[in-house]
């Protein structure tokens, strides 16, 4: 029996560098029980595969907390905060948390006299918001939600104001002191005389202690870097803090012994133009500085589902017992009747069930123009009510709406790792310790085989230690995957995983299903070629035709029975029908024996008329993919229709466009190859599989796929699951509402062909922006490590301050997540 395998989300708190999440990545993958463990250091989350036979979450928990890091686990738990009003006394307040915890699904109940206050936490399967609130109303008591964070974004989002609230509060004394202890320091070298109480020549102790006391409040403030640098090296899994603590911690101890000998007067005049507390204080600045830059820049990544989330009103109007209740959109339930007005947004999935209007559905689709909506049509969650009053019925609330599925895919896709990021994961893993050892080495050489003076070989032991940054290769891959998933979703462009958007780029060819996907699924009546010299025109001709096949639900039937309403024509009476299978109909109808089928029809009842010029143009309407019916009135035949599927409007400029791409196109269809490579030329594809049944279209991709060609399935995602299943990108068209999000690599949410294209070339801007990050990443720390440990000397050149050195780092990882951040503007046409 195969073991169960489950898989969780955490929070892991800690990280501050690639270093870390390779390390947790690297331990959690040996843990026994564990299949898979994917660290994203972009949005600090951890996704886990594992067996519970073997292993339990506190275990992983644990085991992180060995290392330094907090994990936490998301377990289903939904937080509710209520003001509650009414209470008089303890009993009041005893009496609310005896019922309430005592419902079914309620984990705690606590209720706060003093505050007014109460907390909930129950499982949102089990039991609901609003009967907890109606159950304390049933009390007697009135409650008010203070708030209720059911959901990670949201809650993520407010941590992550608040952390750079803190930051921000720390930085700005941090950078005011920085820059006062730079003038003091280096004040006299750039032409600023000090006062001469701090002038070094005149009172070196005060121009020491000065830099002391101005350096000291500096590496409190930023302490953190300390705090989990030196444990992390005194566990061997050293990251990007110990780099800053031991780079600042040495330049410091160093200026601090120099100080002392100050103070004891041994070489006074030497050793106060050997003090570095400006290099200590400046680093740990300029690195928070950039820290601040690139958490802030990191919070934008997330924007995409932010908005989506914020499309959502918090309250909405319910019809109950015909009053009209104000509801939070947290407690509506399945059933309730919901009333919208023009301008609002619809808070669930439903049904309409009384009204018409138009609905803005561009957050869903990613198209701009709205749809018309009537009774029994389904509407969805966060889109817009254009004009109309509408009641709809609720059908799927919460974790169930088609929006709350867009924002768990497109979060899972952020937290996943594209095959790309292997490469930079390996050398982060090994690369704090290499530029530890790197730094050593380069500082002995000067030392014992250069003849450096000691406060040389100081600067470039610092300069190496601070300059390298394993940050920028961590954050290359998952920041751009974040941003273009996210911009990808804004577009109508689901992308289920980081190696979905990476394979779509090296695809070379597009494998298009026809019907539904080409086409609109939906025959129509495209033609009607009456035979001259008949006694009726077009119109009765169809109206005709029309009623003889209101009886029949043949599809080819109710595309001429639509035709004729679309044209305002009235449908006669109809008599003796009857279908014959294969074939066509036959009916009386105003005293006329009409017949209605194919050409064996017209043979099998011997009907005249069908003359050379006639059968012509049958042939014609079959070339350009339609099915031929013919008309026939006692017994002589009187017109053709033509029906057809017709293609999709944005058909041949997508498949052109696929093309200038460099991409092979390719249709797939059971029609006869006739009707095939009719419909192909009307779209502009040059190679057609035709006539192939449903189960033998997964051999089809195979064969593709055995010459050596990487395809991509597009079709409807239903009977079209297993084809695309076996091709390298499956790529399902959704129809709006009813899209099938479970389906496909990437999922386009309209049913529009452009999307195809946008999806490709979203993978191809987003794989590209993530080479451009590891190429800066990756050749920013080849030369300035070099750089840092003396290259430019030997030569002749500048040796590097460690300042400028500490400066660089800080803005790699910012340069890396904001180019990260340009596929925001994905798709948007220059002004």
């Amino acid at each position: 029996m195969a073991p169960e395998i489950k898989q969780s989300k955490g929070l892991i708190h800690g990280m501050h560098c690639a270093a870390c999440s390779s390390r947790i990545e690297k331990v959690l993958n040996s843990m026994a029980g564990v299949q898979l463990a994917t660290v994203n250091l972009a949005d600090e989350s951890l996704h886990l595969h594992w067996d519970p036979a073997l292993v339990d979450l506190e275990s992983v928990v644990r085991r992180l907390k060995d290392l330094g890091f907090e994990l936490t686990f998301s377990k289903g738990e939904t937080p509710l905060r209520l003001q509650i009003d009414g209470m008089h006394c303890a009993s009041c307040s005893a009496r609310i948390e005896k019922v309430v915890g005592a419902l079914p699904g309620v984990i705690k109940a606590e209720v706060n006299l003093s505050s007014e206050t109460g907390l909930v936490v129950f499982e949102q399967e089990k039991i609901s918001q609003r009967l907890i609130r109606d159950t304390i109303k049933g009390l007697g008591f009135s409650t008010q939600v203070i708030s209720s964070q059911d959901n990670i974004v949201a809650q993520r989002q407010q941590e992550t104001q608040e952390r750079l609230a803190r930051m921000r509060q720390r930085l700005i004394p941090t950078l005011t002191l920085a820059t006062l202890l730079l003038l003091v320091a280096m004040g006299e070298m750039l032409g600023l005389p000090l006062p001469n109480l701090i002038a070094p020549h005149a009172h070196p102790l005060n121009f020491g202690l000065l830099q002391l006391l101005m350096v000291l409040p500096i590496m409190w403030s930023e302490r953190h870097f300390y705090v989990n640098g030196f444990p992390n090296l005194w566990r061997g899994t050293p990251n990007m803090d110990s780099l800053i603590a031991m780079g600042t911690g040495a330049a410091f101890a160093y200026s601090l012994w120099n100080l002392i000998e100050i103070a004891l007067g041994m070489n006074i005049m030497a050793r106060v133009m050997d003090l570095y507390f400006e290099s200590a204080g400046v680093l740990i600045a300029l690195v928070s500085l950039g820290k601040y830059l690139e958490s802030n820049a990191k919070a934008k990544t997330s924007d995409a589902i932010h908005q989506l989330l914020q499309l959502v009103p918090e309250q909405t109007t319910l019809l109950h017992d015909d009053k009209q209740i104000p509801v939070l959109v947290e407690e509506i339930e399945v059933g309730d009747l919901l009333l919208i007005r023009p301008g609002e947004r619809i808070p669930i999935d439903g049904v309409i069930r009384q009204g018409t209007s138009t609905i803005d559905e561009s957050m869903l689709t990613g198209e701009s123009i709205p749809v018309t909506k009537n009774i029994g049509d389904k509407v969805v969650g966060a889109t817009l009510n254009k004009n109309g009053m509408l009641h709809v019925e609720a059908q799927k609330v919460g974790q169930d709406t088609v929006l709350a599925r867009i924002v768990k895919m497109v979060q899972d896709a952020q937290g996943s790792k594209a095959p790309i990021a292997n490469l930079a994961d390996r050398i982060s893993l090994y690369f704090v310790p290499t530029v530890m050892i790197f730094a050593l080495l380069s500082a002995s050489a000067w030392y014992f085989l250069g003849g450096a003076d000691f406060a040389f070989v100081l600067r470039t032991f610092v300069a190496v230690l601070v300059i390298a940054c394993p940050c920028a290769m961590g954050l290359a891959t998952p920041t751009s995957i974040m941003v273009g998933t996210g911009r990808g979703a804004q577009l109508g462009v689901l992308v289920k995983s980081g190696g979905a958007l990476e394979m779509a780029q090296h695809i070379q060819a597009v494998v298009f299903d026809k019907t539904g996907t080409l086409t609109y699924g939906k025959p129509a009546l495209v033609a009607l070629l009456r035979k001259e010299g008949g006694t009726f025109d077009k119109d009765n001709l169809l109206a005709l035709a029309a009623s003889a096949e209101s009886v029949s639900e043949h599809p080819l039937a109710q595309a001429i029975v639509n035709q004729a309403k679309d044209n305002g024509l009235t449908l006669r009476q109809v008599k003796d029908f009857k279908a014959i299978p294969g074939r066509g109909v036959t009916a009386v109808i105003d005293g006329h024996h009409l017949l209605l089928g194919n050409l064996e029809l017209m043979d099998e009842k011997e009907i005249s008329g069908i003359d050379n010029e006639f059968a012509e143009q049958a042939n014609q309407l079959a070339q350009d993919g339609c099915t031929a019916l013919y008309l026939a009135l006692d017994n002589t035949i009187v017109a053709i229709l033509g029906v057809a599927d017709q293609i999709k409007k944005e058909t041949p400029k997508t498949v052109a466009r696929l093309k200038d791409m460099g991409l092979r196109v390719i249709m797939l269809t059971g029609d006869h190859q006739s009707t095939a490579r009719a419909i192909a030329k009307q779209a502009g594809i040059d190679e057609v599989i035709s006539q192939v049944l449903p189960e033998d279209k997964v051999a089809q991709i195979k064969k593709l796929q055995q010459e050596g060609v990487l395809v991509a399935m597009v079709g409807d995602g239903i009977n079209d699951a297993p084809a695309m299943a076996v091709a390298d990108v499956g790529i399902a068209m959704g129809t709006g509402v009813d899209v099938a999000i479970e389906s496909g690599d990437i999922v386009l949410m309209a049913g529009d062909l452009r999307g195809v294209v946008t999806a490709l070339d979203l993978s191809r801007a987003t794989m590209r922006n993530i080479k451009q990050n590891l190429f800066w990443a990756l050749a920013y720390n080849v030369i300035g490590i070099p750089i840092a440990a003396g290259a430019l000397t030997l030569f002749g050149g500048p040796a590097l301050n460690p300042m400028i050195a500490g400066g660089a780092m800080a803005l790699s990882s910012v340069s890396v997540v904001s180019n990260a951040l340009r596929l925001r503007f994905f798709g948007e046409k220059p002004s």
